[in-house]
């Protein structure tokens, strides 16, 4: 059957070592997963589950691009964050087979609208507004797991404007990778494709037109890019 009209072509991440690119199918985060960034969100973590919300791949954008300043915002914030790539079927995945569903890793932004986050947590409504739009999950390249080592000391860290506004460590993660992918496979059938960003560290803040965000994690690539006027 024919299309009555074009849509937008699947973006593509780049691998490193690789000419083909790894094709976004579905974006999901991961809420609160570091301890100190849920207590400066006013919140205690607990270890009952962890919870999500979702992201449009239009939200894909290449690092080192200049994203604009969204529509809609006067709390533009920036969340440094690690992203698992999945490269094979996962569905009711143990914790221990978790590993095997994991293509690579990439340093990823979570670029939210923190008023209206807000504001929709205030009145118990989805998180959509305020996460859930065009170019808000710049992204660098992807390391093949084999390529990276095991999830545990690496730093992960992001300055704006050459200042260090975030600062941890993988360790610190609530929620382990593995146990991640193990809990989201209980009500996703995960394919290749699908991208997990798995939660900032501490030190989030607001963004102005002008500013240049550089965030990276011990062995992989950084992820780049200025904050455009605004739309």
């Amino acid at each position: 059957m024919k299309t009555l009209f074009e849509i937008p072509s699947t973006p593509l991440v780049p691998v490193r070592g690789e000419t083909a690119g790894y094709p976004v199918h579905r974006i999901f985060g991961v809420g609160r997963n570091y301890a100190e960034h849920a207590a400066e969100m006013g919140y205690e973590v607990d270890r009952e589950a962890p919870f999500y919300f979702t992201k449009p791949a239009s939200a894909i954008v290449a690092t080192g691009s200049e994203i604009p300043y969204p529509p809609g915002t006067s709390n533009f914030h920036y969340e440094m964050e690690l992203v698992v790539a999945i490269g094979a079927p996962a569905f009711e995945v143990s914790v221990e087979e978790a590993g095997k569903a994991v293509f690579g890793y990439a340093a990823g932004l979570d670029m939210t609208r923190r008023d209206l986050q807000l504001a929709e947590r205030a009145k118990q409504r989805p998180w959509s507004l305020g996460k859930a739009f065009e170019m808000s999950a710049p992204i660098a390249e992807i390391t093949k797991a084999s390529d990276f080592a095991e999830i545990g000391p690496q730093r992960i860290w992001l300055e704006v404007n050459g200042e260090i506004r975030q600062d941890a460590r993988l360790s610190d993660l609530v929620w382990s990778v593995a146990e991640l992918i193990s809990h989201l496979s209980r009500f996703y059938h995960l394919v290749p494709g699908d991208l997990i960003f798995t939660g900032t560290p501490a030190g989030v803040g607001a963004l102005n037109p002008g500013d240049r965000i550089h965030g990276q994690i011990d062995g992989l690539q950084p992820v780049t890019v200025t904050i455009g006027a605004a739309q």
